[in-house]
């Protein structure tokens, strides 16, 4: 069961304990660390309806709720109703932030290098999701090499020419991802862990390029080569796998020029966020078969 919120302390309070302001649902899960957690805090829990851009903008410039010292956002789903937390968000928090704390492995809803600029430490959830997406990556991969969505398609679709159509087609387009090379563009701690999965499941040879590259035993481990420069890497991947974070108003990687260095025919899978994409051009790209499939786990515009 959720735990309930205590109502929140006055601006005015006395208490010594430093304050959380809380946004999003009630706990769900993980109750008892939560209690423990108000033993040592206050909790500050504004309603939904205050997390709405302008009255979230207006209670942080009215001081509504005090000085607080940290802001958690335990949940994905909720609490991100005030939107991007941008340089008109941030100048208004408490001089006494310190912390910012979210559930999500990624960050570019929030100006972390805004953050900074007022010595906010911003915290992420980098390891929660790591085995749930990484076999959503493996799934995707298998999918795009095996045309997996088209042969779902014409069996569900109880059309008799249809799952004649991809019953005779698919098979000349399909192939098994053994032996193939899936380069990696991110190998962070999901990214690692679908080298992992792809490299004893599959044997598939594993290529990456990253701005930090790993240690020689983590390459080892996964029969891993590093490419400095993506471009490298590019024309010796037949499945290309985006798995690293998107910044703040970043620009998107997969454009265009960077499909034209791929190898014709061959996939994409992306499993970061929707934004890298410059989906027009994919779109383009899967027209005229210059890529022959793409996985794709995120959208650039998801519904809300």
């Amino acid at each position: 069961m959720p735990i309930a919120m205590s109502p929140p302390p006055s601006p005015s309070s006395s208490s010594d304990r430093p304050r959380i302001l809380f946004l999003g649902d009630d706990v769900y899960y993980n109750p008892d660390i939560y209690k423990r957690l108000t033993t040592r805090f206050d909790i500050i829990h504004p309603c939904s309806a205050d997390l709405q851009r302008s009255a979230f903008l207006h209670h942080l410039r009215a001081g509504s709720w005090g000085d607080f010292q940290a802001i958690m956002r335990p949940s994905w789903h909720t609490g991100g109703e005030m939107g991007k937390w941008d340089r008109e968000l941030i100048e208004l928090l408490p001089r006494g932030v310190k912390v910012s704390a979210s559930a999500g492995a990624g960050y570019d809803w929030v100006d972390v290098g805004c953050l900074a600029e007022h010595g906010i430490l911003y915290c992420n959830g980098g390891s929660a999701s790591t085995e749930a997406v990484g076999d959503m990556a493996i799934w995707h991969i298998i999918s795009v090499f095996r045309n997996m969505t088209p042969s779902f398609l014409a069996a569900r679709s109880m059309d008799p020419n249809q799952f004649r159509t991809a019953h005779h087609g698919l098979p000349a387009t399909s192939y098994n991802p053994r032996n193939h090379t899936l380069g990696i563009v991110g190998l962070g701690k999901i990214g690692y862990a679908v080298a992992e999965k792809a490299y004893a499941a599959f044997g598939m040879k594993i290529l990456y390029h990253d701005i930090v590259r790993k240690s020689r035993a983590h390459e080892d481990a996964v029969g891993a080569r590093f490419f400095a420069k993506v471009e490298d890497m590019l024309p010796q991947t037949d499945c290309l796998l985006l798995a690293t974070p998107s910044t703040f108003g970043g620009r998107p990687f997969l454009t265009a020029n960077v499909i034209a260095q791929l190898p014709r025919g061959s996939r994409f899978v992306n499993i970061a966020r929707g934004s890298l994409v410059d989906e027009e051009a994919l779109a383009d790209a899967l027209d005229s078969g210059r890529l022959a499939a793409a996985g794709l786990d995120v959208h650039a515009n998801e519904p809300r």
